[in-house]
């Protein structure tokens, strides 16, 4: 019998309390074993990562979800903050966004995000999106 994977820890960096929500029940549909972390901003996001309060503590995340257009400290600048951070840099990220701008496509991928995907998005097809931001988590894990 094979053992059962651990659960996924994922990282949402999303302001809209509407779309963490789609997101939570995306991950259900797609019956990823998960543990999910919401944060709403990109500051917020780095305290998380970093281990400061009120986040001493909190999991290394398998997977970063993280939405572009963020207050405090914008989705592209906290990819670049993970990007350049040697603890953080080896985690994937997805971008989560509604922008269908060429140009932020094109800067996350030049920041190294490893996923790109545009709201909105159908719940079906954001739970098959799920399954290939599993398949990166995974890829070097048990």
């Amino acid at each position: 019998m094979a053992a059962a994977l651990r659960p996924l820890e994922v990282l949402l960096v999303e302001d809209n309390p509407a779309d963490a929500r789609f997101f939570r029940d995306a991950l259900h549909l797609a019956g990823i074993r998960h543990q999910l972390s919401v944060v709403h901003n990109g500051e917020e996001a780095l305290a998380f990562l970093r281990g400061k309060a009120p986040h001493a503590g909190a999991p290394r995340p398998g997977v970063i979800v993280l939405d572009l257009k963020l207050p405090r400290v914008s989705g592209h600048a906290v990819l670049a903050v993970i990007r350049l951070d040697p603890e953080l840099r080896d985690i994937p990220v997805v971008v989560l966004t509604s922008s269908h701008a060429s140009r932020d496509e094109e800067r996350s991928f030049d920041l190294q995000a490893d996923h790109y995907v545009t709201k909105p998005i159908g719940l079906d097809v954001l739970a098959g999106e799920l399954k290939i931001l599993e398949a990166l988590a995974r890829r070097d894990r048990p």
